[in-house]
């Protein structure tokens, strides 16, 4: 497995000035890093960037494996449901650019007057239509456990299973988030064993219980911690995907309230012990 490191990594340092795309790839590189993910998030104006950044990488020698983007399906119009797929597309013309194998994607999530079964339907067909556009760019998406409508391993594997269905094709996979399991009440080693089989990227992340801002299904409130120094059995985590035969990447995301620049260097210190 290699280790890449997300960009989400330093979120608060890119709000408070402190780092840009160009930087966190510099950044990225001197903490050791075999590659990064990229997000539609920290672009401001992507045609003007997207060249600069490139640059950074090849100059880095590093490989940008993963591009994510952060799409809602659960909107009740279908112009709306049409931009988010738009978005997806979006995440899939950048993996092109950037020589990157997978897209990130999300499922949406649950909406006050939606029902379950037309927020399903909106979902499966989004993602459906974005699967195509994948494959026929040579891309997967890899869908992330994310929310309460695809939260548990088992929702996640439902709609892989019906958009491959539907779709009659494979380009949309999973990227279990070894984190955000603990946020609806599963353990993780046993839900990321669920999607070992079907991953195609995996989010290394770690949490504990205490006064954080994530708050579970159950009420208990987590917190982001340096990866390794939390509550996930991330070694256990490890031994399942091998079982299940995932051999790619994975992609380092600290979500902790410390400084990101010593904690993130920690945490894939932490993760090189961990993947041995």
């Amino acid at each position: 497995m290699k280790l890449a490191v997300s960009m989400w990594c330093y979120v608060r340092a890119v709000k408070g000035g402190r780092l840009d795309l160009c930087g966190f790839v510099r950044e990225a590189a001197r903490i050791g890093a075999d590659g990064v993910e990229l997000l539609d998030f920290f672009y401001q104006d992507a045609r003007e960037e997207r060249p600069r950044v490139f640059e950074a990488l090849s100059e880095a020698g590093l490989p940008c494996p993963i591009f994510s983007v952060a799409n809602n399906f659960v909107k009740t119009t279908a112009q709306e449901r049409a931009e988010q797929t738009d978005r997806i597309r979006f995440g899939v013309d950048e993996a092109v650019y950037y020589g990157a194998s997978t897209v990130r994607v999300f499922a949406g999530d649950a909406a006050e007057g939606v029902t379950f079964d037309d927020a399903r339907t909106w979902i499966v067909d989004g993602l459906a239509e974005a699967a195509d556009y994948a494959r026929d760019k040579g891309v997967r998406l890899a869908l992330e456990n994310h929310g309460r409508l695809a939260g548990q391993s088992g929702q996640v594997r439902g709609l892989i299973e019906e958009v491959r269905s539907k779709t009659g094709h494979d380009a949309l996979g999973a990227n279990p988030d070894t984190g955000n399991f603990l946020l609806v009440g599963q353990d993780p080693v046993q839900a990321v064993a669920e999607l070992a089989g079907t991953a195609a990227m995996v989010h290394f992340k770690d949490f504990a219980p205490g006064d954080g801002h994530y708050v579970s299904s159950a009420g208990t409130r987590f917190q982001g911690t340096v990866i390794g120094e939390g509550t996930v059995d991330l070694g256990g985590c490890v031994a399942a995907l091998r079982a299940g035969g995932f051999e790619g990447w994975m992609s380092l995301e600290y979500e902790g309230d410390g400084d990101p620049f010593g904690d993130v260097e920690r945490s894939a210190r932490n993760c090189r012990t961990i993947l041995g």
